[in-house]
């Protein structure tokens, strides 16, 4: 059940970040910042887009990295970042403590849903982030910790997009345990991910507490099922299960998990996904 800790090893290259000044003044460009949250200093960076425009209040994608990983990691691996050029989108990439989240199999006992609505709130506030179109992905601890923070966060995240990461472990067993407010779901399954049974029970499970529909969806790629489901609440969740990739994010060009041939990329698909579902009223 350790499906967020199995990873191993760091990144062979970190991308090239630009200092930001002491004091924190939101501009384009790559910015290392530290918030300080329940006494510690937490360090994230920050891409704000080549035409950054504060009055265009930016849709915000929060990465969370896999265990143990950086922000850095994440940056590389999943790159959102010329995404968010072309569409005016701020990305933030944690930086977990002791390299995890303090998800829902692991890592720590960090308060980590505190610290995503801190980061969110200083986001919106600071750099003009808009409210109603927050999202969040990750993978592997970084998407069980998107799992946890769409429950445990209400309001906050209109959408969450997890790769190789699931709804399971102790929190996970009550019926209750579940979004108070509608928080759509993209999520990446690897048939041949050791963890792969685990996501899916979970995946069955949401969609049963919150009343959805699942109904296939030809996904144009052979070895490739997707489900799209209408739940309740209003919220929506499609589940594309890779029968030939492993723990993996698909589509990635560069970094550790990175699944090249996986036929269809992550990154794109999600990007559309968050685009097409805002916070609801």
């Amino acid at each position: 059940m350790a499906a967020a800790c199995s990873e191993r090893g760091q990144p062979s290259s970190t991308p090239p970040v630009a200092p930001s000044a002491s004091s924190e003044r939101p501009a384009a460009g790559d910015h290392r910042l530290t918030l300080k949250h329940n006494g510690l200093d937490r360090t994230y960076l920050l891409h704000a887009p080549a035409g950054y425009d504060p009055t265009r209040s930016p849709a915000l994608v929060i990465a969370l990295h896999f265990y143990p990983g950086t922000g850095s990691a994440m940056r590389e691996l999943a790159g959102l970042d010329a995404r968010a050029d072309k569409d005016n989108v701020l990305v933030a990439y944690p930086d977990g403590q002791g390299g995890g989240f303090n998800a829902l199999i692991c890592c720590g006992s960090t308060d980590d849903v505190g610290f995503l609505d801190a980061l969110t709130d200083h986001l919106v506030r600071t750099w003009h982030a808009d409210p109603n179109r927050v999202f969040l992905t990750g993978i592997s601890n970084g998407g069980d910790m998107s799992f946890r923070a769409a429950v445990e966060s209400t309001g906050t995240f209109a959408a969450i997009g997890v790769v190789s990461g699931g709804y399971s472990g102790e929190l996970t067993t009550a019926d209750s345990y579940v979004p108070k407010s509608p928080v759509s779901v993209i999520t990446f399954i690897g048939g041949q991910d050791r963890y792969a049974s685990i996501f899916e029970t979970g995946m069955r499970t949401w969609q049963r507490r919150l009343n959805c529909r699942p109904s296939p969806k030809a996904s144009g790629v052979r070895g490739v099922t997707h489900t799209v489901a209408g739940c309740a609440d209003g919220s929506e969740v499609s589940v594309y299960t890779l029968a030939d990739m492993g723990h993996s994010w698909p589509g990635a060009t560069a970094g550790q998990l990175a699944a090249t041939s996986a036929g269809l990329s992550a990154t794109d698909l999600m990007w559309d996904f968050f685009a097409a579902h805002p916070r609801k009223g």
